[in-house]
């Protein structure tokens, strides 16, 4: 389902976001014949009845359709009127209908199925400038809107009180640029005020049902990309070789959602809220990289598995990867990072297993950043390549550690290292490339923890002696109570050793 709605709706971001690909100041029918142009390379199916009139095209009962041969389906995307109206100036305006419907067909694991989805948009203009193979395009709407207007399935139509579907964007603008040559290059922002979402499914053979509202407030969207002509959208991994290319990064001021369900006899809600995140995705032949936060962030689930609900806050969450893809036989560089931070739940969680306060509930943190060198051997794009792979597809040849933070309950870690590694050896580690660099750890209130753990009950003594006697070994005193230094060595010989003494 979601692989319909998905195709679906790039038809409609196309149609208001760069509805023409020709220059302002030539003909309306050489703007429609390269929008066509343009579509019917990347697989649609472009179809309409064209009436000039001076300056002015209209295309009516326009049909934007794409087959999907893998769900034996289709999508087909409509308009009653497209009207193209040369202003005389050197600028064109595309009027577009208030309402474009998404009929989407086909089979969902050997099921039949049928959607019909409204795009609607008031208050909208789409204005076209600029000079030929150098576009602009300026669109705005009050609001914008996608709806689940009918769903049959298997032949049944499925009433709106068992599925439903509703998103409001309001206050939408967006720029576009967009450079044609061998191949088209855009850039584009967008800002919208507001973001809200409806949904709900209730199942009639049985008791299974779910609500789920959110909004997200003050959104913007900066991104850049390359796309190349006569792609093939069901190859990936064809469609990267051919040049494309995407870089853009997505921004909320702050955002909050809710869920009501029932599945197999359990009640499940949960309420959410954030004081902001971002989402920045880029992609290329060359590379692969996500970069995901939200900050403040609260979370407040309830079960009937539970007699109290679960509360859980955090300052900060966040990860982020930035991964080589192309074949070379050249080290290439690779990042990677996680983060959570100052994690708290309530008293109740914490009183399951401490009722005695004993541990300190300090926030709890996790940081892990992560550089280094790979060779990447087998197209990662590619499912056939990596389906069939015999070996591993790449190999590490350099790791630095930038930090490590652990911290809970009063104990906390940290560390920085660097190693290099041997891929002609694999085994003096066991099969993994042999490793040869330095780490430097610090390790404040472990003996601490420890003390209360047992006081606790939940450990001991004679269970945290080996790990007194381990901490003994690999560290020493740092500064300050309760702190532990160590700094390990691998050599090349694959010798290990723990501040100076050789431990292997």
């Amino acid at each position: 389902m979601r692989v319909y709605f998905k195709r679906g709706m790039v038809a409609a971001v196309l149609l208001t976001t760069t509805a023409q690909f020709a220059a302002a100041g030539v003909t309306a029918q050489d703007v429609w014949a390269d929008w066509k142009g343009y579509m019917s390379s990347v697989g649609y199916d472009v179809t309409g009845n064209e009436s000039q009139s001076g300056d002015t095209l209209t295309i009516s009962d326009m049909t934007l359709s794409v087959t999907m041969p893998k769900i034996d389906g289709a999508i087909t995307f409509t308009m009653n009127s497209l009207v193209f109206v040369g202003n005389g100036d050197g600028t064109v305006t595309v009027n577009m209908p208030s309402i474009m419907p998404v009929h989407i067909s086909g089979k969902d694991g050997g099921e039949e199925m049928d959607v019909t989805v409204n795009y609607t948009q008031s208050g909208h203009s789409l204005n076209v400038s600029g000079d030929p193979g150098d576009i602009n395009y300026d669109y705005s709407a009050s609001q914008v809107g996608i709806s689940l207007a009918a769903f049959n399935f298997e032949g049944q139509a499925m009433p709106p009180e068992m599925a439903r579907f509703a998103m409001t964007l309001t206050n939408i603008k967006t720029k576009s640029n967009i450079k044609t040559g061998d191949v088209r290059e855009y850039s584009q922002t967008v800002s919208i005020d507001s973001l809200t979402y409806d949904a709900a499914f209730d199942d009639p053979d049985s008791d299974d049902n779910g609500t789920f509202t959110g909004s997200l407030v003050d959104l913007t969207l900066v991104g850049k990309g390359v796309i190349p002509p006569n792609i093939d959208s069901d190859d990936f991994a064809a469609i990267l070789d051919a040049g494309f290319a995407f870089d853009g990064t997505f921004e909320f001021a702050s955002g909050n959602s809710s869920a009501n369900a029932v599945g197999d006899g359990e009640n499940f809600t949960m309420t959410t809220s954030s004081q902001g995140g971002h989402l920045g995705v880029a992609m290329s032949r060359q590379h692969l990289a996500y970069d995901f936060g939200q900050k403040g962030i609260s979370v407040n689930v309830t079960t009937n598995q539970l007699p109290f609900p679960v509360l859980a806050e955090m300052s900060e969450i966040g990860f982020k990867i930035d991964m080589p893809i192309d074949v070379s036989d050249q080290e290439q560089e690779f990042a990677m990072a996680v983060r959570l931070g100052d994690f708290t739940t309530s008293d109740m969680i914490w009183g399951l297993f401490d009722p005695g306060a004993v541990l300190p509930r300090d926030p709890a943190s996790l940081i892990l950043d992560l550089t280094g060198k790979v060779k990447v051997l087998a197209n990662l794009m590619d499912p056939e390549v990596i389906e069939n792979l015999t070996g591993p597809p790449g190999e590490i040849h350099a790791l630095t550690i930038k930090q490590i933070l652990v911290s809970a309950a009063g104990a906390k870690l940290t560390g920085t290292g660097d190693f290099t590694f041997n891929n002609a050896d694999l085994e003096t580690f066991g099969g993994m490339p042999a490793p040869a660099g330095v780490m430097d750890l610090q390790l404040n209130g472990a003996n601490g923890v420890m003390d209360k753990l047992i006081q606790m009950g939940l450990m001991a003594e004679a269970e945290a002696m080996p790990a007194r006697m381990m901490m003994g070994l690999l560290a020493v005193p740092g500064e300050g109570e309760d702190s532990l230094v160590s700094k390990i060595e691998i050599g090349e010989d694959g010798s290990i050793s723990a501040n100076g003494q050789r431990i292997k």
